[in-house]
């Protein structure tokens, strides 16, 4: 998640939806805000004590953590955006994160369709780094309600187009988006990937978030 109070918006950062290269291209801009160095203080002591006085907004944290901890007020002035993706795609992009930067995390399963049952099987137990990418999207952009509280759901499939437009409703020019964390050993169809059955899993598992953004397996 990513606050700016000159610029006044609030980017909820869900993970492998590149956002890692949203998040570059506006850093920059946080440099010019005057409270940047009091925030960054406080991140530091933050970081410092465990992260046990709550005084930093998560990288993947919810719109709602923010909604529960700014001045009403403040957070409903704030534009609040995020980009979705595939469910389908977004799990390939996933297993090939995992896989390049920490292996250890597949337990025992190097195939993409092994490691999916696995991965998706609800008596795993917790890991971090796999369960923030089956969290449903959309859970990052609700109220308690069910309600979507943010004003702008870009689109993976379009990056630049959409952070263009949000870039203009920011109150800035466009800025370029640099590429990152690109996984260069993956199949560029992610349909390729998977079996009926597997399809099928990620579509019962993800079915809110198919039918809220209008995503289906075949373009």
């Amino acid at each position: 998640m990513l606050l700016s109070h000159r610029y006044r918006f609030l980017f909820v950062h869900i993970a492998k939806t590149g956002g890692t290269s949203v998040r570059a291209a506006l850093k920059p801009l946080l440099w010019r805000d005057p409270w940047y160095y009091p925030m960054w203080l406080c991140g530091r002591l933050n970081h410092l004590t465990g992260h046990r006085l709550g005084m930093k907004l998560p990288r993947h944290a919810k719109v709602i953590l923010a909604q529960e901890l700014l001045p009403r007020e403040y957070f409903e002035g704030l534009f609040k955006f995020a980009f979705v993706r595939n469910p389908w795609d977004l799990q390939v992009s996933s297993f090939h994160h995992i896989r390049r930067e920490r292996p250890h995390y597949l337990g025992g399963h190097t195939d993409f369709a092994d490691f999916l049952r696995w991965k998706l099987d609800p008596d795993r137990p917790y890991q971090y780094h796999l369960d923030t990418s089956i969290t449903p999207q959309s859970d990052y952009l609700v109220d308690l309600e069910g309600r979507v509280i943010v004003d702008d759901i870009g689109r993976y499939e379009r990056l630049e187009e959409d952070f263009a437009g949000i870039c203009k409703r920011i109150g800035i020019r466009p800025l370029p988006l640099p590429h990152r964390r690109r996984a260069q050993d993956r199949k560029r169809d992610w349909r390729t990937y998977y079996t009926d059955e597997t399809a099928e899993l990620v579509a019962r598992h993800f079915a809110r978030d198919i039918e809220l953004f209008g995503y289906h397996f075949d373009p």
